[in-house]
């Protein structure tokens, strides 16, 4: 029997589950962000996790009950610099999981670090810190079928093999994009701020990311369309054996 989640722990977060009572109501206007290009993208500017849970699913009731009690549940790990597309993305496959009607959930980095790591710095060790308490939350949702979508710079290797190594079904999406692209898309200005001194230890600037070696899956923002990307990612999923037959 699977161990229930620990309320404590999971209180700021919510299991997104299929909604029951709108299932074929009218779906909400979708966001611009979410067609098009991603080099022409208006990058998401504040953070979520997950959809609201009455999100419509414009699947039958029977197919989304039977596709959340067979959902296996995986973690999907979305790193890169700030910038890339990490939450674009993590919101476009959110919908698409919703909508197989898999219960899903997105854990964005920034809204993290407010609820579950408040008080952690920007120090190696405290963003390492903070990686590992992501890997905890995540690890606790997909062992209990939910597909957790993170969405965090995670910039060291070694913490991210140390979190892979916690969870069953993991897989490592790097979303790429060069520097000068997440620079032109940086619609808080933090880029600016770091160049010109003004904040201390950002990533890209005059602290390093350390790329993906090995990651499952590789998404060229700069010139990969946001479809395709959220396409890669489903087909290494069912590749794996991670999605139920649809």
């Amino acid at each position: 029997m699977k161990a229930a989640l620990p309320v404590p722990i999971l209180r700021e977060l919510r299991i997104a589950q299929p909604s029951r009572s709108k299932i074929g109501s009218q779906r909400p206007a979708r966001s611009p962000a979410l067609d098009g290009p991603l080099g022409g993208l208006q990058w998401f500017a504040g953070p979520i996790l997950g959809l609201p849970m009455d999100a419509p699913l414009s699947v039958s009731r029977s197919a989304s009950e039977s596709a959340f009690r067979s959902a296996l549940g995986a973690t999907i790990w979305l790193t890169g610099l700030s910038g890339a597309g990490k939450t674009t993305i993590a919101q476009a496959l959110a919908e698409t999981l919703r909508s197989r009607g898999l219960p899903v959930e997105v854990l964005d980095g920034d809204l993290v670090r407010q609820y579950l790591s408040k008080g952690l710095g920007f120090s190696k060790e405290d963003r390492d810190e903070n990686i590992r308490r992501i890997g905890f939350v995540a690890q606790l949702l997909a062992r209990n079928g939910v597909y957790t979508i993170v969405s965090a710079i995670s910039p060291y290797r070694e913490v991210r093999r140390e979190v892979r190594s916690m969870i069953e079904r993991f897989v490592e999406v790097y979303v790429n994009a060069p520097l000068a692209v997440c620079e032109s898309r940086d619609v808080k200005g933090l880029y600016a701020k770091a160049r010109a001194g003004m904040i201390r230890g950002f990533t890209g600037i005059d602290d390093p990311y350390e790329a993906p070696e090995r990651a499952e899956v590789e998404c060229r923002t700069d010139r990969d369309e946001l479809p395709a990307c959220v396409e890669q990612i489903l087909s290494q999923l069912q590749a794996l054996g991670y999605l139920p037959p649809q």
